[in-house]
């Protein structure tokens, strides 16, 4: 039974409407050549250069080869006229108030305290009105979903579109959520009989880590209760999904698999996942195959049944019938994405998650036991999932699945994947976020992109670099396994670069790949910009978007959305007193940024004197 069956089996909810949509054939390259001559293709808006086409000759990849002319798109980030058309004065002024303000050590250290103190001086009103002024109006869209259509629909009218997400938080002491994490990551059985499970470190809560938030300024934490507040944080993802199919066409909502169950499962679902894989190598190790690239891994068949024979695994015909009961081995070889598919029946909750031993060989239960309530409680994970599923293929919404620490991230990434197997099959539904920050980045994209090559599904993928590592590096330096993160700044550069090429190599190869480019960081926006031009890939096909957070780099959305590539602003909203949490982040978030970096700020001023000796003194936008 696949694991997607057996997803199927716990849901067990109906089908739902699925819109059927047309999609364009797959090799189609939609731009337009140039025939003006260069002085001609240099574009004016409001006498201001925003676009500079340049022709240049590709090869196409067609079987029949032939030379194409296209058009070179470069982008002006310094065109501060374009980047600000959407902003009035006041919101300019207002970015650079909040962006200084940012720098100011002791504002942002104490800026919760500080918060707490104007509501008490000025009241809840006045301290809603000055936070609307400053810090909220940069950073947050409005309190509801009907508040932030305005700020939408011009974003719209500019070009840019929406990722919605509902940002409000718990406000929790450090105490208050290191006892909410032990209590929904550690089972009964540990409990009751802690070490007997033999479980690794690095899948098991400890409680100097149990506050998620340290260290942690750009991603929201959830923590879990119960399963009636994960069916109340369901119902606002379903809402927020709605209010994005409302407000836009092609939007986007993300959603956060640690607010849709008890994080326990996550633990054991990654652990189970993992031992697999690291089972995988060994087995390629003892074929001499490990130095291989990890898709060109490939055991072979008689080999590996002797292997698994010697090692106790089975007996020989029990392993006959579970290699070709799945229907592998017909080459002769099994790669890494043969094997993961082995692992299904042995993942099923009725199984106890199965994982092999890989001092005895054996496969053992992960867990010696499961409460009935442990087990119903992950079912009820999955259902939730689904549930979301269909409600973005209903509203014509894409799901964003984000990213978490790497000893959740595995069952995410997995779990994810069976979204997509299932819903991206006439377009892409279902994002995974890839964190580049990470050693096995590449490694991860590269087995996702085959498996969906092969199985004939739309890949979905969002690349940042990643939200975690300062917690990362110092839980697995405290606990005593090996640092998940790259070495440094460069080596993440490099490795986002690198899956970003591999996602549009296979888009230039299938255009059934999607990717979302989520950065701030503008050489990664004009390198992917140069691969676009290299590989022929026009903004006008929609499989290449681009992705910022609201209140943020202005400069490069709006001047990517001007000139026709999607491009979407991550935008929060929720109520004053409860998105806190969320703004304090971004303070402490932007102090780095802003001081490591003046071009924003300036780029501001730039465009404020611009308009000042232009007499637009009173500027509004127009559209």
């Amino acid at each position: 039974m696949s694991y997607t069956k057996f997803a199927a089996a716990l849901v067990r909810a109906n089908p739902g409407n699925v819109r059927n949509v047309r999609i364009s054939p797959g090799r189609c390259r939609s731009t337009v050549a140039s025939t003006k001559s260069k002085e001609e293709t240099h574009q004016q808006i409001d006498g201001c250069s925003v676009v500079e086409a340049e022709p240049m000759e590709l090869i196409s990849q067609g079987t029949h080869v032939k030379k194409t002319l296209l058009n070179k798109i470069s982008i002006d980030f310094d065109n501060t006229q374009e980047a600000y058309r959407s902003k009035g004065n006041i919101e300019l002024l207002r970015s650079l108030l909040v962006f200084k303000l940012c720098t100011i050590d002791v504002l942002v250290d104490k800026n919760k305290e500080l918060m707490d103190l104007t509501k008490k001086v000025f009241g809840q009103w006045m301290f809603e009105k000055i936070m609307k002024l400053t810090f909220y109006g940069q950073f947050v869209a409005g309190e509801d979903h009907n508040s932030i259509k305005p700020l939408i629909r011009k974003n719209q009218a500019f070009g840019v579109g929406a990722v919605l997400d509902y940002s409000v938080e718990e406000d929790l002491t450090q105490e208050e959520a290191e006892k909410k994490e032990m209590d929904s990551c550690v089972s009964e059985a540990e409990k009751e009989s802690p070490g007997a499970d033999h479980r690794e470190k690095k899948y098991q809560a400890h409680r100097q880590f149990g506050d998620r938030r340290g260290g942690v300024t750009s991603a929201r934490t959830y923590f879990y209760a119960d399963e009636s507040k994960c069916d109340n944080q369901m119902e606002t993802f379903i809402n927020c999904i709605k209010a994005s199919g409302g407000a836009s066409t092609d939007g986007f909502s993300a959603i956060k698999m640690t607010a849709l169950g008890r994080p326990q499962f996550l633990l054991q679902f990654s652990e189970v996942l993992v031992k697999w894989r690291q089972f995988f190598k060994v087995l390629s190790a003892q074929q001499g195959k490990s130095d291989m690239k990890v898709l060109e891994q490939k055991l072979e068949l008689e080999q590996l049944k002797e292997s698994l024979i010697e090692m106790g695994v089975g007996a020989k015909d029990d392993i006959d019938n579970w290699i070709t009961g799945e229907k592998l081995g017909v080459s002769g070889t099994l790669d890494l994405l043969d094997w993961n598919s082995l692992i299904n029946d042995t993942t099923a909750i009725s199984k106890l998650l199965m994982v092999p031993n890989l001092e005895t060989g054996h496969l053992e239960p992960l867990m010696k036991t499961f409460t009935a309530e442990e087990e119903s409680q992950m079912k009820r994970m999955l259902q939730r999932v689904d549930v979301l599923a269909k409600h973005a293929v209903e509203n014509g919404v894409r799901l964003m699945v984000d990213a978490e620490q790497t000893y959740f991230q595995p069952a995410i990434s997995r779990l994810a994947l069976e979204m997509q197997r299932k819903f991206n099959r006439e377009k892409p539904i279902i994002f995974n976020t890839y964190q580049c920050y990470l050693k096995d980045a590449y490694d991860n994209v590269t087995v996702d992109v085959e498996l969906s090559r092969r199985e004939g599904w739309y890949f979905g993928a969002k690349l940042v670099r990643g939200a975690y590592m300062y917690q990362e590096r110092d839980r697995a330096k405290e606990i005593g396994y090996e640092d998940p993160i790259n070495p440094d700044y460069e080596a993440t550069n490099r490795m986002y670069h690198k899956c970003l090429e591999y996602v549009l190599e296979e888009i230039d190869h299938s255009r059934k790949a999607n990717v979302m480019v989520a950065t701030h960081n503008e050489d990664t926006v004009n390198y992917t910009l140069e691969k676009m031009n290299e590989m022929g890939l026009s903004p006008a096909e929609n499989k290449i978007y681009f992705g910022q957070l609201l209140g943020m780099c202005d400069q490069i959305s709006f001047p990517l959305g001007q000139a026709g590539f999607p491009v979407y602003k991550y935008v929060p909203y929720g109520p004053v007193n409860e998105v806190m949490p969320y703004l304090s982040r971004r303070a402490q978030e932007n102090r780095g940024f802003m001081k490591g970096s003046q071009r924003e700020r300036s780029l501001l001023w730039t465009e404020l004197k611009r308009r000042v000796l232009a007499g637009q003194i009173v500027y509004k936008p127009v559209y």
